[in-house]
């Protein structure tokens, strides 16, 4: 089950300004719309990123098919929406996550994405695992790719959902 208040052991580390400056930058710049700034070293078990996302980014709905892949999510700046669905796609849980240093876990084997509900938002992330792109997600056929025609109405959906 999902948790909002799970216990952590690690240091989030510190950003300065110039960080979030730099990052902000190059999300701007970026097709995605978001940039990570990855903490981790390749081939971490521990892995931590921190994502500097703009509102307009749209992340196509996915899972983390381990059941060691726990994805645990903490706001530092800024403000999403937490969307959890069905095997079908429909939403089944939303949180909104708003304040910060408010945290989430999201249970591995769950469909989810997240939608920016301020202009620029920062996520702490970590999870569990060494990262191989293969293996690390896997994405449903119900939602569309985000360079498809169909992404930017999709996350106009999104953002709507109550």
């Amino acid at each position: 089950m999902e948790n909002l208040n799970f216990k952590f052991n690690y240091k989030i580390p510190t950003l300065t300004l110039e960080d979030k400056s730099k990052y902000f930058n190059k999300a701007k710049k970026s097709d995605r719309k978001r940039f990570p700034y990855i903490i981790h070293q390749r081939g971490d078990i521990f892995n931590q990123v921190f994502n500097f996302i703009l509102d307009e980014s749209y992340m196509k709905p996915h899972m983390h098919p381990n059941e060691n892949m726990v994805e645990k999510m903490h706001l530092i700046s800024g403000s999403f929406k937490l969307i959890f669905f069905d095997e079908k796609g429909l939403p089944k849980k939303i949180y909104n996550i708003d304040k910060e240093n408010q945290r989430v876990e999201v249970p591995s084997y769950t469909w989810h994405t997240y939608v920016m509900t301020s202009k620029q938002t920062i996520i702490f992330e970590t999870m569990i695992g060494v990262y191989n792109p293969t293996t690390w997600k896997q994405m449903p056929n119900w939602a569309p790719k985000e360079n498809d025609k169909k992404a930017k109405k999709y996350l106009e959906v999104l953002k709507n959902i109550k």
